[in-house]
């Protein structure tokens, strides 16, 4: 099937996790100093506190992502914020701020931006466009905010069913490099949840 556009949304890293605090404390840090200062990108900050997965996600999506016009082709599931895209500037109130908020869909603060921002991305996708979450699909708290919006326009990769997040990562990774993007298929009616695969050959970043 031949797509109008493809945007990837990029699960968010634990903005409430050691990672983040240790940012957020840090007096040496500089990308500690630039989110207390002029800010630093969204992708940057996610990657410092969930290292090699969020990379991953990131590289992936900058190297494979066809957005409609005026869109991102990296969207990253801000708690609290929506989505944003990923060269989007933050600063240390914001990170604070995001913290703040449960990453859950029954908590409106979550749910609420993040509906509304699949909306306007329902919009400029059309009928032929597509969203492929880079996350978890095996809880409801991304997917069913996003299914709700998007339907059968949301894909996932099925080779993430089973792996943990650094396989995940050391995949997306190499898929970018090599330029050969992952099958995706519609999370609705897909497995999403199965045992651990075996391990890929050259799963990990060189």
């Amino acid at each position: 099937m031949t797509f109008g556009a493809t945007v990837f949304l990029l699960s968010p890293a634990n903005c409430a996790g050691t990672r983040a605090q240790i940012l957020l404390n840090s007096r040496t840090s500089p990308l500690g100093a630039r989110l207390a200062g002029e800010g630093a990108p969204l992708g940057e900050v996610f990657t410092f506190m969930s290292s090699l997965y969020f990379r991953g996600k990131l590289t992936y999506a900058i190297r494979f992502g066809a957005p409609p016009a005026d869109w991102s082709g990296a969207l990253v599931i801000a708690p609290g914020r929506g989505l944003v895209p990923a060269d989007l500037a933050i600063r240390v109130t914001d990170l604070r701020a995001m913290a703040a908020v449960p990453v859950d869909p029954d908590n409106p603060g979550f749910r609420d931006p993040l509906v509304r921002d699949a909306t306007a991305l329902g919009r400029a996708l059309g009928s032929d466009g597509r969203a492929v979450l880079l996350g978890s699909v095996a809880t409801e708290k991304y997917v069913d905010p996003l299914w709700q919006v998007l339907g059968d326009r949301l894909y996932f990769p099925p080779t993430f069913v089973g792996r943990g997040d650094m396989s995940r990562g050391g995949l997306l990774l190499r898929c970018a490099r090599i330029g050969t993007p992952l099958d995706c298929v519609p999370v609705g009616g897909a497995v999403r949840h199965g045992p651990r695969p075996p391990r890929l050959d050259d799963a990990w970043p060189r």
